[in-house]
């Protein structure tokens, strides 16, 4: 029963990420438009790369989140259907753009877009300066061919997790700023905040 419970959830996750390659597809004639899109990334994760456990933060860095406050204010930030509902709530001078496979998920209130593709998102997103993609870990994993920064937050310790962040190529992206951040009793982790552009 529980080999069949784990072959079970194995195939779920195997074919949200078939799903999620198909809605995300698009055709070659779209792609050079698609790769000029002005999109970063804002991410916190462990030395192992590890970003959350059980569709939530394992760590709590109030310094990082006021980080993240200055980042996103005023731009569009993009996300899963599962880290929107992580936030809970709306956050505030900010449009939200939720891809989800779910049809019939909706959100009434006027700062929040639903999509289903790229080209969804990318319409959503003309003529931004800057927009922000901030997880899960499938979303980071699929648009980040589309990602010309990244805005890391590197934990210096390792956590155990169900979600994980790519691995940062040196043959992709070249480091362009690093700063320590502050350490005490709100925040006990040794962190730094890192910037990473497409080389």
């Amino acid at each position: 029963c529980e080999k069949q419970n784990i072959y079970n959830n194995f195939k779920e996750k195997e074919n949200s990420i078939e799903n999620l390659e198909k809605n995300l597809e698009v055709s070659k004639e779209s792609y050079r438009e698609l790769i000029e899109w002005p999109t970063d990334i804002n991410v916190a994760k462990a030395k192992n790369n590890i970003i959350g456990k059980d569709n939530k933060m394992i760590w709590h860095l109030p310094e990082d989140l006021k980080h993240f406050k200055e980042l996103t204010t005023g731009h569009a930030i993009i996300m899963g259907r599962k880290t929107f509902e992580s936030l809970g709530k709306v956050l505030p001078d900010r449009k939200h753009i939720v891809f989800t496979q779910n049809p019939d998920f909706k959100v009434n209130d006027n700062n929040v877009e639903i999509v289903h593709s790229l080209l969804q998102i990318q319409d959503l997103i003309e003529g931004e300066e800057e927009a922000f993609i901030i997880g899960g870990a499938m979303i980071y994993n699929f648009l980040m061919p589309y990602v010309k920064k990244m805005y890391v937050t590197e934990i210096k310790e390792e956590f155990e997790g169900d979600a994980f962040f790519p691995k940062i190529s040196e043959n992709t992206w070249k480091e362009t700023s690093r700063e320590k951040g502050i350490k005490d009793e709100e925040n006990p982790l040794d962190y730094e905040f890192v910037t990473y552009e497409r080389i």
